[in-house]
Protein backbone atom coordinates (compact mmCIF):
# COMPACT_ATOMS: atom_id res chain seq x y z
CA UNK A 1 0.00 0.00 0.00
CA UNK A 2 1.56 3.48 -0.80
CA UNK A 3 2.94 5.32 2.50
CA UNK A 4 2.07 8.83 1.43
CA UNK A 5 -1.52 7.85 0.21
CA UNK A 6 -1.74 6.56 3.68
CA UNK A 7 -0.56 9.54 5.22
CA UNK A 8 -2.55 11.62 3.35
CA UNK A 9 -5.69 9.62 4.40
CA UNK A 10 -4.66 9.71 7.73
CA UNK A 11 -3.99 13.37 8.18
CA UNK A 12 -7.10 14.23 6.40
CA UNK A 13 -9.32 12.17 9.31
CA UNK A 14 -6.88 14.01 11.96
CA UNK A 15 -8.14 17.56 10.48
CA UNK A 16 -11.57 16.28 10.47
CA UNK A 17 -10.87 15.59 14.43
CA UNK A 18 -11.90 12.00 13.55
CA UNK A 19 -9.70 10.72 16.07
CA UNK A 20 -11.08 7.31 16.99
CA UNK A 21 -10.45 6.46 12.91
CA UNK A 22 -7.34 7.49 13.39
CA UNK A 23 -6.56 5.20 15.98
CA UNK A 24 -8.05 2.23 14.13
CA UNK A 25 -5.52 2.66 11.63
CA UNK A 26 -2.36 2.14 14.43
CA UNK A 27 -0.46 -0.92 15.18
CA UNK A 28 -1.26 -2.21 18.39
CA UNK A 29 1.81 -0.88 20.63
CA UNK A 30 0.87 2.34 19.42
CA UNK A 31 -2.70 1.91 19.66
CA UNK A 32 -1.83 1.15 23.33
CA UNK A 33 0.60 4.45 23.77
CA UNK A 34 -1.23 6.75 22.06
CA UNK A 35 -5.26 6.64 22.59
CA UNK A 36 -7.69 8.50 20.94
CA UNK A 37 -7.82 11.18 23.98
CA UNK A 38 -4.21 11.65 23.88
CA UNK A 39 -3.74 12.28 20.38
CA UNK A 40 -6.58 14.92 20.08
CA UNK A 41 -4.34 16.86 22.79
CA UNK A 42 -1.95 16.81 20.67
CA UNK A 43 -3.16 17.87 18.09
CA UNK A 44 -5.07 20.42 19.43
CA UNK A 45 -1.54 22.03 20.44
CA UNK A 46 -0.09 22.43 17.02
CA UNK A 47 -3.33 23.31 15.58
CA UNK A 48 -2.74 22.83 11.84
CA UNK A 49 -5.36 23.77 9.18
CA UNK A 50 -4.51 22.27 5.80
CA UNK A 51 -1.66 20.10 4.01
CA UNK A 52 0.58 23.09 2.74
CA UNK A 53 3.47 21.64 0.99
CA UNK A 54 4.63 18.02 -0.54
CA UNK A 55 5.03 14.79 1.59
CA UNK A 56 8.78 13.14 1.49
CA UNK A 57 9.21 9.34 1.81
CA UNK A 58 12.22 7.76 3.14
CA UNK A 59 13.30 4.25 4.56
CA UNK A 60 12.36 3.63 8.13
CA UNK A 61 12.08 1.12 10.28
CA UNK A 62 12.72 -2.15 9.00
CA UNK A 63 10.00 -3.19 6.72
CA UNK A 64 8.50 0.69 7.02
CA UNK A 65 8.18 3.76 4.88
CA UNK A 66 8.79 6.76 7.15
CA UNK A 67 6.45 9.90 5.45
CA UNK A 68 7.20 13.80 6.30
CA UNK A 69 3.89 15.67 5.48
CA UNK A 70 3.85 19.57 5.80
CA UNK A 71 0.77 20.50 7.97
CA UNK A 72 0.47 24.04 9.05
CA UNK A 73 3.22 25.10 11.67
CA UNK A 74 4.48 21.25 12.08
CA UNK A 75 5.30 18.59 9.99
CA UNK A 76 3.12 15.08 10.14
CA UNK A 77 5.69 12.25 10.50
CA UNK A 78 4.24 8.97 9.78
CA UNK A 79 5.92 5.61 9.78
CA UNK A 80 3.50 3.06 7.82
CA UNK A 81 3.98 -0.76 6.95
CA UNK A 82 3.36 -2.24 3.62
CA UNK A 83 -0.06 -3.02 4.65
CA UNK A 84 -1.22 0.66 5.51
CA UNK A 85 -0.60 0.03 9.27
CA UNK A 86 0.38 3.25 11.05
CA UNK A 87 3.66 1.98 13.43
CA UNK A 88 4.41 5.61 14.84
CA UNK A 89 3.21 9.06 14.09
CA UNK A 90 4.48 12.76 15.38
CA UNK A 91 4.09 16.31 14.92
CA UNK A 92 7.47 17.95 14.57
CA UNK A 93 8.45 21.05 14.19
CA UNK A 94 8.22 22.84 10.34
CA UNK A 95 11.53 23.62 10.61
CA UNK A 96 12.60 20.03 12.18
CA UNK A 97 15.79 18.84 9.85
CA UNK A 98 16.62 15.19 8.74
CA UNK A 99 19.30 13.48 10.19
CA UNK A 100 23.12 15.63 9.68
CA UNK A 101 26.24 14.46 10.51
CA UNK A 102 27.78 14.98 13.94
CA UNK A 103 30.43 17.46 14.44
CA UNK A 104 33.18 14.26 15.85
CA UNK A 105 32.38 12.96 12.27
CA UNK A 106 34.41 13.04 9.35
CA UNK A 107 32.97 11.75 6.00
CA UNK A 108 36.29 12.57 3.82
CA UNK A 109 38.06 9.48 6.11
CA UNK A 110 35.78 6.77 5.66
CA UNK A 111 33.80 5.14 2.90
CA UNK A 112 30.13 3.33 3.06
CA UNK A 113 28.43 0.57 1.00
CA UNK A 114 25.31 -1.09 1.18
CA UNK A 115 25.75 -4.80 2.02
CA UNK A 116 22.97 -8.11 2.21
CA UNK A 117 23.23 -10.69 4.89
CA UNK A 118 21.74 -13.75 4.65
CA UNK A 119 20.76 -12.95 1.42
CA UNK A 120 17.47 -10.71 2.88
CA UNK A 121 18.78 -8.24 5.65
CA UNK A 122 20.09 -4.93 4.28
CA UNK A 123 23.20 -3.79 5.97
CA UNK A 124 25.63 -1.03 5.64
CA UNK A 125 29.60 -1.45 6.14
CA UNK A 126 31.61 1.94 7.31
CA UNK A 127 34.87 1.49 6.33
CA UNK A 128 37.78 3.98 7.43
CA UNK A 129 40.65 4.62 4.92
CA UNK A 130 42.94 3.39 7.98
CA UNK A 131 41.63 1.00 9.67
CA UNK A 132 42.38 1.07 13.27
CA UNK A 133 42.37 -2.97 13.83
CA UNK A 134 38.84 -3.13 15.70
CA UNK A 135 35.62 -3.79 13.77
CA UNK A 136 32.12 -3.77 15.98
CA UNK A 137 28.92 -4.82 15.12
CA UNK A 138 26.26 -2.59 15.85
CA UNK A 139 22.77 -3.71 17.31
CA UNK A 140 19.62 -1.72 18.06
CA UNK A 141 17.01 -1.75 20.33
CA UNK A 142 13.84 -3.46 20.69
CA UNK A 143 11.54 -2.88 17.36
CA UNK A 144 11.71 -3.02 14.05
CA UNK A 145 14.47 -0.82 13.85
CA UNK A 146 16.50 0.39 10.70
CA UNK A 147 19.87 0.04 10.63
CA UNK A 148 20.24 3.23 11.68
CA UNK A 149 17.94 3.20 14.61
CA UNK A 150 16.14 5.94 13.46
CA UNK A 151 14.09 7.38 16.53
CA UNK A 152 12.29 10.32 15.27
CA UNK A 153 15.03 13.13 13.71
CA UNK A 154 17.42 10.67 15.41
CA UNK A 155 19.92 8.23 14.21
CA UNK A 156 21.91 6.81 17.51
CA UNK A 157 23.43 4.32 15.48
CA UNK A 158 24.49 5.97 12.63
CA UNK A 159 26.30 8.50 14.81
CA UNK A 160 28.06 5.77 16.21
CA UNK A 161 29.34 4.86 13.30
CA UNK A 162 30.49 7.74 11.61
CA UNK A 163 31.79 8.60 14.94
CA UNK A 164 33.82 5.29 15.37
CA UNK A 165 34.94 5.21 11.63
CA UNK A 166 36.29 8.31 11.88
CA UNK A 167 38.85 7.33 14.67
CA UNK A 168 39.66 3.98 12.25
CA UNK A 169 37.16 1.51 13.87
CA UNK A 170 35.19 -0.60 10.69
CA UNK A 171 31.25 -0.84 11.43
CA UNK A 172 28.72 -3.34 10.45
CA UNK A 173 25.26 -2.34 11.05
CA UNK A 174 22.00 -3.97 9.97
CA UNK A 175 18.09 -3.36 9.40
CA UNK A 176 16.10 -5.74 12.08
CA UNK A 177 13.30 -7.61 10.95
CA UNK A 178 10.23 -9.18 13.34
CA UNK A 179 11.44 -12.84 14.25
CA UNK A 180 9.42 -15.36 16.88
CA UNK A 181 12.42 -15.02 19.91
CA UNK A 182 14.83 -12.64 20.68
CA UNK A 183 17.09 -14.78 19.67
CA UNK A 184 16.01 -15.18 16.07
CA UNK A 185 15.76 -11.40 15.76
CA UNK A 186 19.49 -10.92 16.15
CA UNK A 187 21.48 -13.81 16.15
CA UNK A 188 22.02 -14.72 12.86
CA UNK A 189 22.32 -11.28 11.81
CA UNK A 190 24.33 -10.70 13.81
CA UNK A 191 26.58 -13.79 13.68
CA UNK A 192 26.58 -12.64 9.82
CA UNK A 193 27.77 -9.36 9.96
CA UNK A 194 30.20 -10.35 12.52
CA UNK A 195 31.88 -13.13 9.88
CA UNK A 196 31.76 -9.80 7.24
CA UNK A 197 33.67 -7.62 9.41
CA UNK A 198 36.30 -10.56 9.60
CA UNK A 199 37.17 -9.86 5.74
CA UNK A 200 37.41 -6.65 6.04
CA UNK A 201 40.95 -4.98 5.52
CA UNK A 202 42.80 -4.23 8.53
CA UNK A 203 39.93 -5.61 10.78
CA UNK A 204 42.12 -8.09 13.60
CA UNK A 205 39.76 -8.26 16.16
CA UNK A 206 35.79 -7.75 16.38
CA UNK A 207 33.40 -6.35 19.15
CA UNK A 208 29.46 -6.59 19.32
CA UNK A 209 28.25 -3.22 20.81
CA UNK A 210 24.34 -2.94 21.42
CA UNK A 211 21.86 -0.49 22.36
CA UNK A 212 19.31 -0.94 24.66
CA UNK A 213 18.00 -4.73 23.83
CA UNK A 214 20.92 -4.97 21.49
CA UNK A 215 22.76 -4.41 24.64
CA UNK A 216 20.56 -7.40 26.51
CA UNK A 217 21.61 -9.54 23.34
CA UNK A 218 25.07 -8.78 22.85
CA UNK A 219 25.90 -11.53 25.68
CA UNK A 220 24.20 -14.19 23.55
CA UNK A 221 26.29 -13.11 20.47
CA UNK A 222 29.47 -13.49 22.48
CA UNK A 223 28.18 -16.85 23.63
CA UNK A 224 27.57 -18.24 20.26
CA UNK A 225 30.96 -16.74 18.68
CA UNK A 226 33.59 -17.06 21.52
CA UNK A 227 36.47 -15.15 19.07
CA UNK A 228 34.68 -12.00 19.72
CA UNK A 229 37.16 -10.18 21.26
CA UNK A 230 34.75 -7.89 23.61
CA UNK A 231 31.21 -6.34 24.16
CA UNK A 232 29.88 -3.18 24.57
CA UNK A 233 26.70 -2.68 26.37
CA UNK A 234 24.92 0.92 26.47
CA UNK A 235 21.84 1.44 28.21
CA UNK A 236 21.29 -2.50 28.23
CA UNK A 237 18.54 -3.61 29.87
CA UNK A 238 18.66 -6.00 32.96
CA UNK A 239 15.23 -5.55 34.49
CA UNK A 240 12.87 -7.85 32.71
CA UNK A 241 11.09 -6.37 30.50
CA UNK A 242 8.11 -7.39 31.52
CA UNK A 243 8.21 -5.36 34.46
CA UNK A 244 10.18 -2.14 32.72
CA UNK A 245 6.81 -1.97 31.28
CA UNK A 246 5.00 -1.45 34.07
CA UNK A 247 7.32 0.89 35.87
CA UNK A 248 7.54 3.00 32.74
CA UNK A 249 3.72 3.17 32.23
CA UNK A 250 3.79 4.19 35.57
CA UNK A 251 6.32 6.80 35.17
CA UNK A 252 4.70 7.97 32.13
CA UNK A 253 1.33 8.44 34.22
CA UNK A 254 -0.22 5.93 32.34
CA UNK A 255 -2.81 3.25 34.04
CA UNK A 256 -0.73 0.52 34.77
CA UNK A 257 -3.26 -2.06 35.07
CA UNK A 258 -3.19 -3.38 32.28
CA UNK A 259 0.49 -4.02 31.85
CA UNK A 260 0.51 -5.45 35.30
CA UNK A 261 -2.00 -8.15 34.29
CA UNK A 262 0.24 -8.70 31.02
CA UNK A 263 3.69 -8.96 33.00
CA UNK A 264 1.40 -11.19 35.77
CA UNK A 265 0.62 -13.24 32.31
CA UNK A 266 4.23 -13.82 31.75
CA UNK A 267 5.65 -14.87 34.91
CA UNK A 268 3.23 -17.77 35.59
CA UNK A 269 3.25 -20.96 34.72
CA UNK A 270 0.17 -20.01 32.34
CA UNK A 271 2.16 -18.73 29.26
CA UNK A 272 2.62 -21.46 26.83
CA UNK A 273 3.42 -21.20 23.23
CA UNK A 274 -0.14 -21.18 22.34
CA UNK A 275 -1.06 -18.06 24.44
CA UNK A 276 -2.73 -15.33 22.04
CA UNK A 277 -0.29 -12.16 21.41
CA UNK A 278 -3.38 -10.21 22.38
CA UNK A 279 -3.00 -11.23 25.81
CA UNK A 280 0.65 -10.24 26.32
CA UNK A 281 2.92 -6.91 26.65
CA UNK A 282 3.54 -4.94 23.51
CA UNK A 283 1.64 -7.98 21.14
CA UNK A 284 4.81 -9.69 20.66
CA UNK A 285 4.48 -13.16 20.16
CA UNK A 286 4.52 -16.03 23.59
CA UNK A 287 7.84 -17.63 22.00
CA UNK A 288 8.92 -14.10 22.63
CA UNK A 289 8.53 -13.82 25.91
CA UNK A 290 9.82 -17.89 26.65
CA UNK A 291 12.56 -17.13 25.34
CA UNK A 292 13.49 -13.77 26.96
CA UNK A 293 12.36 -15.61 30.54
CA UNK A 294 15.14 -18.47 30.35
CA UNK A 295 17.42 -15.49 29.55
CA UNK A 296 19.58 -13.47 32.31
CA UNK A 297 21.79 -10.93 30.14
CA UNK A 298 23.95 -10.18 33.26
CA UNK A 299 24.86 -13.92 34.38
CA UNK A 300 25.29 -14.83 30.69
CA UNK A 301 28.52 -11.75 30.76
CA UNK A 302 29.36 -12.89 33.98
CA UNK A 303 30.10 -16.49 32.67
CA UNK A 304 31.74 -14.14 29.55
CA UNK A 305 35.73 -14.06 29.37
CA UNK A 306 35.80 -11.10 27.24
CA UNK A 307 35.47 -7.62 28.63
CA UNK A 308 33.18 -5.21 28.73
CA UNK A 309 32.20 -1.53 28.27
CA UNK A 310 28.83 -0.68 30.07
CA UNK A 311 27.68 3.17 29.06
CA UNK A 312 24.32 4.46 30.86
CA UNK A 313 22.55 7.85 30.50
CA UNK A 314 21.55 9.51 33.59
CA UNK A 315 18.64 10.44 32.99
CA UNK A 316 17.18 7.38 30.97
CA UNK A 317 13.64 6.55 32.21
CA UNK A 318 13.40 3.20 30.23
CA UNK A 319 16.69 1.87 31.21
CA UNK A 320 17.88 3.26 34.90
CA UNK A 321 21.27 3.22 37.05
CA UNK A 322 18.45 2.15 39.64
CA UNK A 323 16.96 -0.79 38.35
CA UNK A 324 19.05 -1.62 35.41
CA UNK A 325 22.46 -0.64 36.06
CA UNK A 326 22.21 -1.53 39.88
CA UNK A 327 22.24 -5.41 38.25
CA UNK A 328 24.96 -5.28 36.56
CA UNK A 329 27.01 -3.96 39.09
CA UNK A 330 25.95 -6.47 41.65
CA UNK A 331 25.72 -9.29 39.13
CA UNK A 332 29.70 -8.18 37.81
CA UNK A 333 31.01 -7.31 41.06
CA UNK A 334 34.63 -8.31 41.12
CA UNK A 335 34.81 -9.63 37.51
CA UNK A 336 37.35 -8.51 36.10
CA UNK A 337 37.48 -6.18 32.76
CA UNK A 338 34.38 -4.33 33.07
CA UNK A 339 34.32 -0.95 32.74
CA UNK A 340 31.36 1.37 33.51
CA UNK A 341 30.90 4.92 32.35
CA UNK A 342 27.88 6.55 33.94
CA UNK A 343 26.42 9.84 31.69
CA UNK A 344 24.48 12.25 34.31
CA UNK A 345 22.75 14.56 31.52
CA UNK A 346 22.03 11.66 28.89
CA UNK A 347 18.96 9.77 28.25
CA UNK A 348 18.11 6.49 26.37
CA UNK A 349 19.71 7.57 23.41
CA UNK A 350 22.81 9.13 25.11
CA UNK A 351 21.51 12.49 23.41
CA UNK A 352 22.21 15.27 26.16
CA UNK A 353 19.92 17.27 28.07
CA UNK A 354 18.88 19.13 31.68
CA UNK A 355 15.73 17.75 33.76
CA UNK A 356 13.57 14.37 33.85
CA UNK A 357 14.06 12.87 30.49
CA UNK A 358 10.66 12.45 28.57
CA UNK A 359 8.92 11.04 25.31
CA UNK A 360 8.96 14.39 23.53
CA UNK A 361 12.93 14.62 23.95
CA UNK A 362 12.75 11.75 20.87
CA UNK A 363 10.94 14.06 18.76
CA UNK A 364 13.94 16.45 19.11
CA UNK A 365 17.25 16.25 16.88
CA UNK A 366 20.22 15.10 18.69
CA UNK A 367 23.43 13.42 18.41
CA UNK A 368 24.68 10.82 20.48
CA UNK A 369 27.27 12.75 23.02
CA UNK A 370 30.97 12.90 21.47
CA UNK A 371 32.13 11.60 25.19
CA UNK A 372 29.94 8.12 24.75
CA UNK A 373 32.07 7.73 21.18
CA UNK A 374 35.23 8.83 22.58
CA UNK A 375 35.10 6.70 25.15
CA UNK A 376 34.03 3.99 23.35
CA UNK A 377 36.58 4.25 20.94
CA UNK A 378 39.57 5.12 23.21
CA UNK A 379 38.14 1.45 25.14
CA UNK A 380 38.44 -0.57 21.83
CA UNK A 381 41.73 0.68 21.16
CA UNK A 382 42.88 -0.27 25.09
CA UNK A 383 41.03 -3.54 25.35
CA UNK A 384 42.64 -4.72 21.81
Amino acid sequence: MDAEAVARTVVEMLLGERFEEVVRRFSRPLRKAVPADALRSAWAAVAPTAVTGPAVTEPGQAGLTRVHLPVGGCTVVMSVDDRGVVHGLRFAPASDPLWTAPSYADPRVFAEREITLGGTTGATVTSPVTAGGAGVVLLAGGGPFDRDESSGPSKPLKDLAWGLATRGVTVVRFDKTPAPTMTEEYLPPALAALAVLRGEPGVERVFVAGHSMGGKVAPRVAEADPAVAGLVILAGDAQPMHHAAVRVARHLGLDPATFEQQAALVDSDRLTPETPSAELPFGLPASYWLDLRGYDPVAATAGLPQPVFLGQGGRDYQVTVADDLSRWRTGLAGRPGVTIEVYERLDHLFLPGDGPSAPADYTRPGHVDAAVVSDVAGWLARVG
